[in-house]
């Protein structure tokens, strides 16, 4: 699970390693655009003040975003063509931030290069899963391996 049924995110902060402890400035240094679904928008966007500021953000979604932050736009049409228009635009280091439904999206079409996640020490028992059902069947190779207090922190590519 990613987040509690409700899209809640707050065992992160009982017992979770630090994002820096993961290498996470150097990481989003490099990212170029950020992506992610409707539901991880209103998640972050209830936390308080946006924590994206000066990156290029597109949110999957249908629906319009009113007061959305500067650098953020809607996209409702097709997922390959954002994700070439993107590249296109020389943003194609994207970081897939949350969002089951988005990766699933993006592993049907062959887009993920890279997977990296952090296994966490607490079940939730029920909530949001990373892979929603329909995610296709991908194989993947395990490039990177590390502990991080009781934390995993994994780095897979498509194999």
């Amino acid at each position: 699970m990613i987040a509690r049924p409700d899209g809640g995110v707050d065992w992160l902060e009982q017992g979770a390693p630090p994002p820096e402890a993961f290498g996470f400035t150097e990481f989003y240094s490099q990212v170029e655009t950020i992506l992610m679904g409707r539901g991880t928008y209103d998640v972050v966007r209830r936390m308080g003040d946006w924590p994206y500021a000066g990156k290029p953000v597109r949110v999957v979604t249908s629906r319009e975003l009113p007061d959305a932050p500067p650098g953020v736009e809607a996209h409702s049409g097709d997922l390959p063509a954002l994700v070439a228009e993107l590249r296109q635009r020389g943003l194609g280091r994207i970081w897939v931030e949350g969002g089951g439904q988005l990766l699933r999206g993006l592993l049907a079409i062959g887009a993920l290069d890279r997977l990296e996640m952090a296994v966490l020490p607490i079940i939730l028992g029920e909530g949001i899963r990373l892979f929603p059902a329909g995610t296709p069947e991908t194989r993947l190779a395990l490039r990177q391996s590390r502990t991080v207090g009781d934390a995993l922190h994994l780095i897979y590519e498509p194999a």
